[in-house]
């Protein structure tokens, strides 16, 4: 058996995927570390890998999080996390270093160690035709021009870091884009745009869907069809009269409306009609099974979940990637969208009753709920990583794959 490491950032998104592969590993005999910052530790822990910890704590986001300033926060965080996290791999011993697609210190960690390297993708794989938001283009530029000390920070980071370490490679400007001979991806080829352009270092594995723990505290036997869900994630705070706004336009048309709050109090959407029930948690994976139209912010783990059970979605983006993911539902047929300034009661009513009456909607997901299940899921995202640990070897250096126009 082999021992695996895992190198990824402090999102949930980024993090929440790679769960139900690693517990599959662990399940097959596999020695499984993670690196990680303290937020995720029980929910590592619970999938049998040995967590090993950031130091220094959480690991926040910048303020705003602009493309030129996550590239300084990544550069940065790199530099300081690498000592301690080489000292770790060095104890462990690891053959095969898995890390986030925009965890720099991951890729410089397996080029520093000569250990084979697989990048993991939870968005959209990034091409020609799919821009990565940290790809060189005249909105990076404009951004760098708006802030200097930002760009100067990054720089002053990757001077230290190609001084310090084995940093050749790498891409120059593109750290949410960090490649390797194998690449995970966490979507099915159907959903994927432009997938003719991705070689074969790209196994689109679809969403990685494991088994959660049930939560005693949700009823659902309160439920009553049409099931009608609105959730706009954790990551972007959702105003809760935007909320309200869901809550009242979709109260008429179904049975049960569920309106997931995170951050926000539920009291704080005010009175709100009978068959309305307002959570600050939801368990997404048992609702989706039974809604009949999902109202999100196109978040991609929400996204592949609702795919993956069939849902029609009205997507609202609030930012990141999520007007890519939000304009490719709408290419393939299975939702529709909205932008967050146009939200009103009436414009939201009609777009759901046009999601709830017109069979087409219906067909398309249905079509992509079949996709994402052949596509294999967290089970051949392990038989992938095994069969690549296994072909590379432990002496096999790392080999960054980048385009040469990124090489810095």
């Amino acid at each position: 058996m082999s021992t695996i490491a895992f190198l990824n950032i402090g999102m949930h998104g980024h993090v929440n995927p790679t769960l139900p592969v690693v517990a599959e590993l662990v399940r097959r005999g596999h020695r499984v570390t993670y690196h990680t910052s303290p937020a995720f530790r029980s929910e590592i822990e619970a999938t049998g890998a040995r967590v090993r910890l950031y130091p220094g704590g959480e690991q926040p986001l910048p303020d705003p999080p602009t493309p030129v300033t996550l590239l300084e926060s990544l550069a940065s965080t790199t530099v300081r996390l690498l000592p301690s996290v080489l000292d770790d791999l060095r104890r462990d011993r690891p053959d095969l270093i898995v890390h986030d697609a925009s965890c720099l210190w991951g890729a410089v960690a397996a080029r520093e160690l000569g250990v084979p390297a697989a990048s993991s993708f939870t968005t959209f794989a990034f091409g020609r035709h799919v821009p990565s938001p940290t790809g060189a283009s005249w909105h990076l530029l404009a951004g760098a021009w708006a802030q200097p000390r930002s760009v100067r920070g990054y720089v002053r980071s990757r001077r230290e870091l190609r001084r310090r370490f084995d940093a050749r490679g790498l891409p120059l400007v593109d750290l949410l884009n960090i490649r390797q001979p194998l690449n995970l991806v966490y979507t099915s080829r159907a959903f994927q745009p432009a997938v003719e352009d991705f070689d074969a270092s790209y196994r689109f594995v679809g969403p990685s869907i494991g088994a959660r723990p049930a939560d005693p505290s949700f009823e659902a036997d309160r439920l009553h069809d049409p099931v009608l869900y609105a959730s706009l994630g954790t990551v972007f705070g959702a105003d809760p009269k935007l909320l309200r706004t869901f809550a009242s336009a979709l109260a008429p048309l179904g049975g049960t409306v569920i309106v997931s709050t995170g951050q926000s109090d539920p009291d704080a959407l005010g009175p709100l009609p009978a068959n309305v029930l307002p959570l600050r948690f939801v368990p997404q994976l048992e609702v989706l099974d039974r809604a009949a139209l999902f109202v999100t912010h196109g978040g991609m783990n929400s996204v592949n979940e609702a795919m993956h059970a069939g849902v029609p979605m009205l997507v609202v983006p609030q930012g990141a990637d999520q007007p890519m993911t939000a304009a490719r539902v709408v290419e393939l047929g299975a939702g529709l969208s909205l932008g967050t300034e146009d939200v009103a009661k009436g414009s939201v009513r009609a777009l759901a009753r046009r999601l709830l009456h017109e069979p087409g909607f219906r067909t398309a997901a249905a079509a992509l709920k079949a996709a994402q299940h052949a596509a294999g899921g967290y089970r051949r995202a392990a038989d992938e990583l095994e069969q690549y640990v296994r072909g590379a070897g432990p002496d096999r250096p790392a080999v960054v794959a980048v385009d040469p126009s990124q090489r810095g």
